[in-house]
């Protein structure tokens, strides 16, 4: 198997999270790239730079442009805050149907594409998530028969085209899609298996009838992130298939959903896979309050690489520190069993 990936993504420090206003430390951190790199048996090969024009097939230029500079002109302003903070959110409620400006003050503009106070911006984010994208660009071009592997940090499915959020600024898995879609694969899925829904994947693809998204998650209804999407009923164009299950759920219920996306990828006709791979559902990650285990993810692997496609697996999620380089490792594993 080939991985992909680069020392670049190590970069971005969040140092914190700002979370129902208190401030707790961070648990998207560079040692979880350590952590699976150590766990996971693959050829290595460095990530490429994204060409502008991919990440602009995915993210409007303004995110792109606002994610790139405003560290600096943060800085340059002098606020106390060692990272980017937003504190005010140019929301339909806020503007009530008026057209909005891009306010002249860093600490203004701080909000205007972020939708969380959680994903903060510091002087290595630019340069990872940069990175991550061009992790999934790369693993997405080198794809042939079987699986590539893109060890992607920051994550991204939480990114939507104007917006970033959910510790993801630059959708990973969507470059992965789109980049399939221009190597001449004509139908492709994406299939999320990150315990939180991903928002920003289906945001992109809402409207297209050559990507499908399917997604196993935690419930948003039960309370959890992000709170405002992920449900049942939402089908875009008849190629978006949600699966939330409810808190506490294990293997039994978790592989009968994956089950179920597998057989909506196939009736789809997808002749290539994105896998958004987080490990987040497992018994011990802090992040969610599914219990899947380690077996259960290799059963995840195995039913997804079933389908028989050619698979680019990018890492999305997955906390704790101790069990994610194996449970990555299962996966794809089961994806891609030894020959």
């Amino acid at each position: 198997m080939i991985g992909v990936w680069s020392p670049s993504t190590l970069l971005h420090d969040p140092s914190a999270e700002i979370w129902i206003g208190l401030r707790t430390p961070g648990t998207e951190v560079a040692e979880r790239v350590r952590r699976i790199r150590a766990a996971v048996p693959a050829t290595w090969a460095e990530a490429a730079e994204a060409p502008w024009d991919v990440l602009t097939s995915v993210h409007s230029e303004g995110l792109l442009r606002h994610l790139r500079d405003v560290y600096a002109e943060w800085v340059a302003a002098g606020y106390p805050q060692d990272r980017v903070v937003p504190y005010v959110f140019p929301t339909a409620a806020m503007l009530g149907g008026l057209p909005g400006r891009s306010p002249a003050a860093v600490h203004g503009r701080a909000g205007l594409y972020a939708y969380d106070t959680m994903t903060l911006v510091g002087p290595g984010t630019w340069e990872a998530a940069l990175t991550a994208a061009g992790a999934a660009w790369t693993a997405a071009r080198l794809v042939s028969r079987d699986l590539t592997y893109a060890l992607c940090r920051p994550p991204g499915h939480h990114a939507t085209r104007d917006g970033y959020g959910g510790s993801c600024y630059l959708n990973n898995a969507a470059v992965a899609a789109t980049t399939l879609r221009a190597e001449g694969y004509a139908k492709v899925a994406v299939v999320d298996v990150d315990a939180h829904h991903g928002n920003g994947t289906q945001a992109i693809f809402w409207d297209r009838d050559d990507v499908f998204y399917g997604s196993v998650h935690v419930d948003p209804g039960a309370g959890w992130f992000p709170h405002y999407v992920g449900f049942a009923d939402e089908t875009g164009g008849g190629t978006t298939l949600n699966v939330p299950i409810a808190p506490e759920s294990g293997d039994g219920v978790w592989l009968s959903a994956v089950a179920r996306l597998c057989e909506a990828v196939a009736a789809f006709g997808a002749e290539a896979l994105v896998v958004s791979l987080g490990v987040d559902a497992a018994a011990d990650d802090p992040e969610s309050p599914l219990r899947v285990t380690r077996d259960g993810y290799l059963s995840t692997g195995r039913l997804l690489g079933g389908l028989g496609l050619p698979t680019v697996a990018v890492q999305e999620g997955g906390y704790h520190l101790e069990t994610l380089g194996p449970l990555v490792a299962a996966t794809l594993r089961g994806i891609q069993p030894p020959s």
